[in-house]
Formats: C-alpha cells, structure tokens, sequence
C-alpha cells in the first residue's frame, strides 16, 4: 500500500477535512505518563492518508487537535486507546470523546487467539506483516523516513481491522459486551491518571 504521509509541526491544520471517522495513535517517550512525554499524534482517515503532528512539547498548544478530540460528532479508533487517551488528556489537557477500540475488540472477538498486537491483527485482516522494528525508538526529537512510515502503519489500516471485527462480534453476539467496555475506558484512563494500576475488581 502506497500511504500519503504528511508531518505537521505543533497541530493539525485547521481547514484539514479528514470526515467523521478517523483513526488515532500517539508515541511517548514510555508509558509512564507523568515522566514520559506525549511527542507525536498520527491520525488517518482511512484512505491511504497519515497525518503525523510533531507536538510542541513546551506548551502543547494545538487548538485544532484538541477540538478534534472533543469533537462528540467524530468517531476515534484506537489500538489500546487506554494508553493514547491517557497521554492526550495529560498533555493535551482535553478528554477524547466518542471512541472504538481495535485491541478490546479484538479480545472479545477473536477469543481464538491470545495474541491481540496491531501487528498480529494487521497480518490476519489486511494480510501484511508491518515491521515494528521502530516502536521502541526516539520520538522525541528529527524523525527519521523509517520512523514515519511506522507511525503511518499504526494507524493506516485501524478503520479496515475495526470493521472486520465489529463483524465477528455481530456474529457472536457480543456486540453489546464491546459497547459497554468501551463505556468503561473513559473510567479506566481516570483510574491510571489516579495512579490505581491494579485490576480493582480483584480480590
């Protein structure tokens, strides 16, 4: 797949019209929020496109993307968006709203495999096997040819990946299970900004 990759520096620009439907990841300097930054957001639209924002780590100042996160009337498509959204409320100082996400789905669908990485789902659905060789890597400072194209490939096939599985848990029933988890995720990003890790479900 030929994928049109654009970077942007601080934010989206504001006359950017990527629908209602888009696909979102971030990169951090780790996954401690409080001690690892949020450096990049790369968003799709699901045709072929990747649009990779370098932040402005000293005021994270990005109006159009902060308004695009609370925009209720566009749809948001993670891979484990616990992490993302985490990093974008902390940082970006804004709650994302109206979210899927591929990994839960992918838990609830695909109760075949105990595998649910990007990686393996992309191989399953598209039929590629992306390199991941760049996820542990620098995303703080010039980025490299490399480096875009794995950031691109993070998020250019969530909307083809999302749809298969919604298929599967139409088909299984549990369609309903997905809906309500999805309504916990704002709750459980809260919890790991609360620095509650732990399952507090559990005994």
């Amino acid at each position: 797949m030929n994928i049109d990759i654009k970077l942007h520096k601080d934010d989206l620009p504001e006359d950017l019209d990527l629908g209602n439907i888009i696909a979102v990841d971030g990169e951090f300097m780790g996954l401690n929020v409080m001690r690892d930054p949020l450096c990049l957001i790369q968003i799709s639209s699901g045709k072929s496109d990747a649009h990779i924002i370098q932040l402005d780590r000293s005021t994270y100042a990005a109006p159009n993307l902060i308004k695009l996160f609370s925009d209720e009337k566009i749809t948001k498509i993670f891979h484990y968006g616990r992490a993302d959204m985490a990093h974008i409320q902390y940082y970006l100082k804004v709650e994302t709203k109206n979210i899927l996400d591929t990994k839960v789905a992918s838990k609830l669908a695909r109760s075949y495999s105990d595998s649910h990485s990007l990686k393996t789902l992309i191989k399953e659905f598209i039929n590629i096997d992306v390199s991941k060789q760049f996820q542990s890597s620098d995303f703080g400072g010039e980025l490299s040819p490399a480096q875009l194209k794995y950031c691109a490939n993070d998020v250019v096939y969530l909307h083809k990946i999302h749809k298969e599985l919604n298929s599967i848990l139409i088909r299984e029933g549990r369609i309903d299970l997905y809906t309500d988890c999805l309504k916990f995720l704002k709750t459980r990003v809260d919890l790991d900004l609360a620095l509650f890790k732990d399952d507090i479900w559990a005994h």
